[in-house]
């Protein structure tokens, strides 16, 4: 995950269109919330860092094989419960079986505010994560319209994005055609899905490059997916 140079002439100009220009809160879909801005600079550079250390060991960032043979344009790299297509397991199968690291703390306090500021805090207080998958996309990656369907509960997935924005689809619960919308999500931006709109399809377009705030170090886009999986 490296730290680029270059982005800072474009990243001011995103941040000073930004200030001129707010970004308000929107629900896209009922249960579909996305927050502008909700993590500052000092917890974005937090949570930067906490990922390069994650995304270290025990289980090694990886680029997840699909049961069709293709290989996904992300790297991938999961907390509490190792993500594979499509299924949870607590050791890594498909890279090595090292047992996952735990879920922690910080993230499960993370979440548990996020879901709070999108729904208020008695839905807050029920929030209990146990499995986060970090996703890193270079400037070339995306992801396919999917469902998120592995879970046994169908508590509210909470996303988190830092470095470079992107142009994020999300769509209807019941196939990956229309009606969809398109959103850019930014670095610090919040989306929590839940409700109604749990099982929506979503996916990412494409990254903005050189729209990486300055001051968090990283260019790049990482996505934080916390996940409540209801399996013990």
């Amino acid at each position: 995950m490296p730290a680029a140079p270059g982005a800072e002439h474009n990243s001011g100009v995103t941040e000073a269109f930004d200030a001129l220009i707010p970004r308000p809160r929107r629900e896209l879909a009922p249960g579909a919330v996305h927050l502008p801005g909700w993590l500052d600079a000092g917890r974005q550079r937090e949570l930067v860092g906490l990922c390069r250390s994650w995304a270290s060991g025990p289980v090694p960032m990886r680029a997840v094989k699909m049961p069709n043979g293709g290989v996904m344009s992300v790297r991938s790299v999961s907390l509490g419960w190792h993500w594979l297509p499509y299924r949870y397991s607590r050791t890594a199968d498909d890279v090595g079986g090292a047992a996952v690291a735990p879920f922690p703390d910080v993230l499960g306090d993370l979440g548990r505010e996020a879901v709070e500021a999108a729904y208020g805090p008695d839905e807050g207080s029920r929030y209990e994560p146990d499995a986060a998958l970090i996703n890193y996309y270079d400037d070339a990656a995306k992801m396919g319209m999917h469902q998120d369907r592995e879970e046994r509960v169908n508590a509210p997935v909470v996303s988190l994005s830092l470095g470079t924005a992107c142009t994020f689809r999300f769509g209807n619960t019941e196939n990956r055609n229309r009606p969809w919308q398109d959103v850019e999500l930014a670095s610090g931006d919040l989306f929590v899905f839940g409700g109604p709109s749990r099982f929506a399809y979503h996916g990412v377009l494409r990254t903005l490059p050189g729209t990486a705030p300055t001051g968090i170090g990283f260019e790049g886009r990482l996505n934080i997916t916390l996940r409540q999986t209801g399996l013990g």
